[in-house]
């Protein structure tokens, strides 16, 4: 079909459906029940920009910033960019050791409940079989559909698939390369690949600036929809430049014919998005590497990765401690959100040993204390404690000295999970919140178990509910559950 054809079928799609490509319409679209219940899932960014693994996954970019350490280095240990561009790294992305298989026994080792591979990034490269470019890794590198046979072991053992979008951003990412002449960027052999490249310079704040073309636009929208039809992921994540404002009304066209589709297929899907791009209620926000310090009634998602330095592989990544992902993914749950944790797998298609050890750690962690994460619903307060949280897109919580005092809560039923983010040596805990005024809860705590034991530590509840575990908890610097029985 071609991209005439496939507007057409779009507006039909939305004509014909329950949901108009209108903000109040748009906003009655539910959050599917797996997703609030599934709290935990593995983003995964891969593509070309793992050959040079030097940087970060924005090195094809700054490949072409005259003087940065991309720049230098590639020069330096590839040649000139009139001599070896971007292009030229495909052919080195060949994936021979990829297997979907090993990849999803790991995501289900880690306890993930989704998993969500990035389809293209901003390089415009895809990762997927298309009608609509040549670029991408079926017909070029690997020569497989990598994105097809993810899904496929995914939904075989039960993980909910999705994809996300980072092509909106390609419209200038490749605009470096127009102030150098001799770079490939200005051959129009590969416009294809390199995108308009438009404006040298944009301030990524301004919602106005640099605004992408109907053409750009147009095709942006046919090449996502083909991307909802082809693969039907159940969760379409989308990165930050959407929120300019000139993308609005393909955003309300794209959520339309996806939620469209949905119906069609009897599926629960979601969008992520960032900055208010989606009017808020129509999408699930996203904040990346972002928290809040206080529950939303609103669903939400922290998008974080195992590295602090990249997204994607490179040598020398930063890495995290296995605690702190946990610890993360506990406050975000405590909030009503859900973390999606990025790994970097490297250019031949294995995972780095690094990210699998990150991610069986978190999976020995859920192994024993899901039930506190898993289906659960945010309490009457997120937690106690005097650590601060901050608020907001970039703010890491990697590190954070968390004490024996900082509590997060989750709730199921008639159980409270209170969790300890970091045990006491001496085994004895004080939650002030649930102390005898009453103020949070006014019942009868009838028993508490620490999860993973057989022990049901002796309590008290004056001003504050004081736990006597009498039991040495070997947690490290992982988190403990209390769960707490109410009547």
């Amino acid at each position: 079909m071609n991209k005439k054809d496939y507007l057409k079928q779009i507006e039909d799609v939305i004509a014909n459906g329950p949901y108009a490509d209108t903000w109040d319409s748009l906003c009655e679209h539910p959050v599917p029940k797996w997703y609030e219940k599934g709290k935990f899932g593995i983003f995964i960014h891969w593509g070309v920009y793992s050959v040079p693994a030097f940087g970060n996954e924005w090195y094809p970019r700054n490949m072409y910033v005259k003087g940065s350490k991309e720049n230098l280095h590639h020069e330096k240990t590839y040649g000139t960019l009139d001599k070896f561009g971007y292009k030229d790294f495909i052919p080195m992305f060949r994936a021979e050791k990829f297997d979907p298989r090993e990849w999803t026994k790991l995501f289900l080792e880690s306890g993930a409940k989704f998993v969500v591979p990035v389809a293209e990034h901003h390089d415009g490269f895809q990762m997927y079989d298309s009608d609509f470019s040549d670029w991408n890794a079926v017909k070029m590198g690997p020569e497989r559909n990598v994105l097809e046979e993810l899904r496929c072991e995914a939904e075989k053992e039960g993980i909910v698939f999705g994809a996300s979008s980072h092509r909106a951003e390609h419209y200038w990412f490749f605009n470096g390369g127009r102030r150098i002449p001799e770079s490939d960027v200005n051959n129009t052999e590969y416009e294809e690949l390199y995108g308009p490249a438009m404006g040298v310079t944009r301030d990524m704040s301004n919602i106005y600036d640099n605004p992408p073309s109907e053409e750009f636009m147009q095709d942006w929208l046919v090449r996502t929809c083909e991307l909802v039809d082809r693969y039907q992921p159940k969760l379409l994540f989308f990165d930050w430049w959407i929120q300019q404002y000139a993308w609005k009304p393909y955003l309300r066209k794209f959520a339309a014919y996806y939620y469209n589709r949905a119906e069609q297929w009897g599926a629960e899907v979601a969008i992520d998005a960032k900055f208010d791009a989606y009017v808020y209620g129509s999408a699930v926000n996203d904040l990346e590497r972002g928290q809040l310090d206080h529950i939303t009634p609103d669903f939400w998602q922290d998008d974080t990765s195992v590295a602090k330095n990249s997204w994607g592989y490179t040598v020398g990544n930063d890495y995290k401690d296995p605690s702190d992902i946990v610890l993360d993914l506990v406050d975000v749950v405590s909030k009503n959100g859900a973390l999606l944790l990025n790994i970097g797998p490297k250019s031949d298609g294995t995972i780095p040993d690094e990210d699998a050890h990150i991610l069986k750690e978190v999976g020995k962690w859920l192994k024993v204390n899901g039930e506190a994460i898993y289906g659960t619903k945010y309490w009457k307060i997120f937690g106690e404690g005097p650590t601060d949280v901050p608020e907001g897109h970039f703010t890491d919580t990697t590190g954070k000295n968390y004490t024996s005092r900082d509590i997060r809560f989750t709730s199921r039923g008639n159980h409270i999970y209170a969790i300890v983010m970091r045990w006491p040596e001496d085994g004895k805990v004080s939650i002030e919140s649930l102390g005898n005024d009453y103020k949070y809860l006014n019942s009868t705590i009838r028993d508490i178990q620490i999860l993973g034991t057989d022990h049901h530590p002796e309590f008290s509840r004056n001003k504050e509910l004081d736990i006597v575990s009498g039991l040495q908890v070997d947690a490290g610097k992982m988190p403990v559950v209390l769960k707490l029985t109410i009547d």
